[in-house]
């Protein structure tokens, strides 16, 4: 099954209130996947500070010993977040040789993303993700179907900067698209069907498309059953495969668009008896900026 959850704040007052009600539409979709799951918060000034560099590491302790560089490292479950006053993809690179084996959870300005095996509900806590802040928040709750419940399972799938990915359903033909990227020289960290469409929209973002043309592409190019929501820093955007097999609900005020799998992952937030809700049509591309 999986759950899915997205909230885009419109309103800077609610920024203080993300974690605390991103948590609750995390906990909700627990019961569609009680065997890990994952976040992403936007703009957080603790977990990820205006101005600094941010990556999220899994599988090592990092120190600032080891990377070289003035880094403030935060531990969060299993998940670690390094920040610097260096670009992102400077203080990856350090990540990447000071511990090879790492697993990178995600990295970009403005963006932590949090991973665990275990339920939901204590993983949110072990995070401390009720007290985060900012303006748009990204999760997943996983029932494993085609690969092993280990974190590099867990989504979101962040594999560009500021970018992630989270996905409800199966890609019939992913090995076939994931051969295809590993000819052009892109690296995998696990078996998980959603790393190869992160994979591949990452790919298409960073050869110039922008979000709704990359998806098209994705819509056109992968077989199965899917409803995906694609993040950066700025926007998200909903998508359903040709059939709308899988289940999605988007709600929007002028404060605030959400989606869920469900709509019992919306019905807690503030305002949602106003909100126009409705299920997203089969393969149109549903995107909000800031």
């Amino acid at each position: 099954m999986c759950g899915l959850v997205g909230f885009h704040l419109r309103t800077p007052e609610l920024y203080p209130r993300l974690g605390e009600l991103l948590t609750g539409m995390l906990c909700e979709m627990g019961d569609r996947g009680s065997d890990s799951a994952g976040v992403a918060v936007y703009g957080d000034p603790i977990w990820s500070p205006p101005g600094r560099g941010c990556v999220s590491v899994l599988e090592v302790d990092p120190t600032a010993d080891d990377l070289g560089l003035d880094v403030s490292v935060t531990r969060h479950g299993d998940t670690y977040l390094l920040t610097a006053e260096v670009p992102s993809e400077m203080l990856l690179d350090a990540v990447k040789a000071a511990y090879p084996q790492a697993l990178i959870a995600g990295f970009g300005s403005d963006m932590a993303v949090l991973k665990g095996v275990g339920h939901p509900r204590a993983l949110a806590e072990a995070w401390g993700l009720a007290s985060a802040q900012g303006w748009q928040g990204v999760g997943h709750t996983r029932m494993a179907t085609e690969s092993a419940v280990t974190p590099a399972g867990c989504h979101p799938y962040a594999v560009g900067p500021e970018q992630c990915m989270v996905h409800n359903g199966s890609f019939a033909n992913h090995a076939t698209i994931r051969r295809e990227l590993r000819a052009t020289g892109v690296q995998f960290d696990s078996e998980n069907d959603t790393e190869v469409g992160a994979r591949f929209i990452a790919k298409r973002l960073a050869d110039g498309r922008d979000v709704e043309a990359a998806l098209k592409e994705l819509c056109a190019t992968f077989d199965g059953f899917y409803t995906l929501l694609v993040s950066n820093r700025d926007s998200f955007a909903v998508v359903r495969d040709a059939i709308a097999c899988k289940p999605a609900v988007i709600a929007e005020t002028n404060d605030w668009v959400a989606m869920g799998s469900e709509y019992r992952a919306l019905a807690g937030l503030p305002g949602v008896a106003a909100a126009e809700i409705w299920e997203p049509e089969p393969e149109v591309i549903y995107p909000w900026t800031r």
